[in-house]
């Protein structure tokens, strides 16, 4: 902005008309109040995601004995309070679906998109405050549907949360492929839109919106994360919204996309010419990117808390841009792994066993900077730090899994097992989760001007990170002993009766797991009415949204905006009396720019 545009932006701001509750609360525009509307829509939905794998897992730990909480919350779906097959992997699938999108892309990208971005670039708002308003009624709409779809009679999507065809392409194959399913296509269109109109203002917004002297070099890596991000979302959900239309098309309209030669009880179906596979393949063009916009964010996350707890400045700042490039190119050309075992030409199967095995590296070279952060840093080991240090655990034990499974030749005997499970929760299930938790801990004082409790948060870590292990490490094992992924009982396979004291006690921690997260509900809160008041910069960091005042106003700063002189990461550098050094600190005589 020029100086000029500036002054003008600042008195516009000053005759800024009366907000009413609706427009403040309801439908505000204020890029911070759109984050909470996120981070507080996300928190229920993740709830609900929670609460179902609790249900399954007391399934799986004690199959076909009666339970009251079955019959109590199931009904029908439980008579005598045991589970039906149905209901079991339409809990599976929901429960994929609320936490892969509602809560991990919406409920991360949407909450610390929207609060860093105008915040950490030195800008008053989002590019388009209307539509990131739209945005985010979007993906509350695409919720609301979701959650409606549970209360369907004949019962929700049941096709497992990437939704093959058939299951999901006949609406006579079973109880949840009839409305149930087409209400889970029709959140999920909408979803997309929400996602795709926020992705274009955060892209639009880092492009345009930088204060003056805040170059791409100087931007703080939560800002580059989120930018990719958006990026590929732009990228690969449109071809998700396609699969949609078409299953849409095949479900209601008498297509044949995804259908072929279907016999029902003898009789033949009029399809032809349709391939399920054609399905995967569009499913998972999406699907793979998709665990990298969920994961990119926590990584910028972790990044800046780690530099920032560390009081030093984060390890190979360029290399970290350069790997997040890289993750985002590969992350386009690796889809073919999930469909190994589909009938693809083996020699195709080996080029995306290659492109696959390419993407370690710029993940490797993330845990090493890390880890080299962390090394001989003055840490501050408050809660926000030990979900990031959690993080970057369970990044690289998930990860390492991730080469067997992305091997044609070793994927073949744990293909759908329990062993993919396990790898792909650890890796962007709990990784994320650890990112958006270390993000609200670290963030909230911006957020809400107030101070989580301390003690609860450590209380929240130690009894979550002890029993993500406690459920996803024995998986690795049950899964190569052969278990099937999605089966509602396995007692009617001898050979895994052994296997049934280890469902126990994967249950045990769960339930275990689940309940402790009321601690940290109770501490968010209890919290944003209650809480310690924050000062302007409780951490002693660098970037920019610390230099604006705690009450939130519009357009963030009340003067002019703070321009920037250095990038983000100058933590105890030699020469200042401080060990941090706000990026609005001009460069002191003869003081060098640190070339990162």
């Amino acid at each position: 902005m020029s100086a000029h545009e500036d002054t003008h932006a600042h008195e516009d701001h000053g005759h800024h008309h009366k907000e009413t509750f609706v427009t403040k609360y309801i439908f505000s525009q204020d890029h911070k109040m759109i984050a909470k509307q996120y981070l507080i829509t996300g928190t229920i939905m993740g709830v609900i995601g929670v609460f179902m794998s609790m249900m399954f897992r007391l399934q799986l730990a004690w199959p076909e004995k009666p339970n009251v909480l079955f019959e109590a919350l199931l009904g029908k779906w439980a008579p005598n309070g045991v589970m039906d097959a149905d209901i079991y992997l339409a809990l599976v699938t929901i429960h994929g679906t609320i936490m892969v999108f509602f809560v991990l892309t919406a409920g991360l990208s949407g909450t610390f998109s929207n609060l860093l971005i105008p915040l950490q670039i030195g800008a008053r708002d989002m590019a388009s405050g209307f539509l990131n308003m739209v945005s985010y009624w979007l993906f509350f709409l695409s919720s609301v549907i979701m959650v409606i779809s549970l209360f369907v009679e004949a019962g929700p999507a049941a096709a497992g949360w990437t939704i093959y065809p058939p299951l999901s392409a006949l609406p006579m194959a079973q109880g949840g492929s009839g409305l149930g399913m087409t209400l889970w296509l029709v959140s999920m269109a909408i979803f997309i839109a929400s996602s795709l109109l926020g992705s274009l203002n955060y892209i639009v917004t880092v492009i345009n919106l930088r204060t003056k002297g805040m170059s791409m070099t100087r931007l703080p890596l939560t800002i580059w994360t989120f930018f990719i991000t958006a990026v590929i979302g732009v990228i690969s959900f449109p071809v998700l919204l396609s699969a949609a239309l078409l299953l849409i098309m095949d479900r209601s309209f008498g297509t044949s996309f995804f259908l072929s030669d279907i016999f029902i009880q003898g009789e033949v179906l009029h399809y032809q010419g349709g391939s399920p596979v054609l399905f995967e393949h569009l499913f998972w063009f999406l699907g793979h990117p998709e665990v990298y916009i969920v994961i990119l964010p926590a990584m910028g996350l972790v990044s800046e808390i780690m530099a920032s707890n560390s009081r030093k400045p984060i390890f190979g700042y360029r290399a970290m841009i350069a790997s997040i490039l890289a993750i985002a190119f590969l992350s386009t050309i690796v889809w073919g792994h999930h469909m190994f075992i589909s009938g693809m030409n083996p020699f195709l199967g080996s080029v995306f066993t290659f492109t696959t095995l390419l993407i370690a590296i710029p993940s490797a070279v993330k845990a090493f900077n890390w880890i080299t952060t962390l090394w001989k840093g003055n840490l501050q080991m408050n809660p926000a730090m030990l979900f990031s240090i959690g993080f970057v655990s369970t990044f690289i034990t998930g990860g390492l899994t991730g080469i067997i499974l992305g091997d044609s030749a070793l994927d073949i005997n744990v293909h759908d097992t329990y062993f993919v499970v396990a790898h792909f929760h650890l890796v962007m299930g709990i990784s994320a989760l650890y990112g958006m938790f270390a993000g609200i801990y670290h963030w909230f004082p911006k957020m809400f001007g107030k101070m989580l409790n301390k003690n609860l948060g450590y209380i929240h870590f130690w009894v979550t990170a002890v029993c993500a292990y406690g459920v996803f490490f024995p998986m690795h094992f049950i899964g190569m002993a052969g278990l099937p992924r999605r089966y509602y009982t396995n007692t009617n396979f001898p050979l895994f009766d052994d296997l049934a004291n280890v469902n126990v006690i994967i249950t045990i921690f769960a339930l275990i797991g689940g309940i402790v997260q009321i601690v940290y509900l109770y501490n968010f809160f209890s919290s944003i009415f209650f809480g310690k008041k924050s000062e302007q910069n409780p951490w002693k960091s660098n970037t920019l949204e610390w230099t604006a005042p705690v009450k939130h106003i519009h357009g963030n700063w009340p003067g002019e905006i703070p321009h920037v002189y250095r990038w983000s990461y100058d933590y105890s550098k030699p020469g200042h009396d401080e060990d941090f050094v706000p990026q609005n600190v001009p460069l002191k005589e003869g003081e060098e720019e640190l070339q990162h």
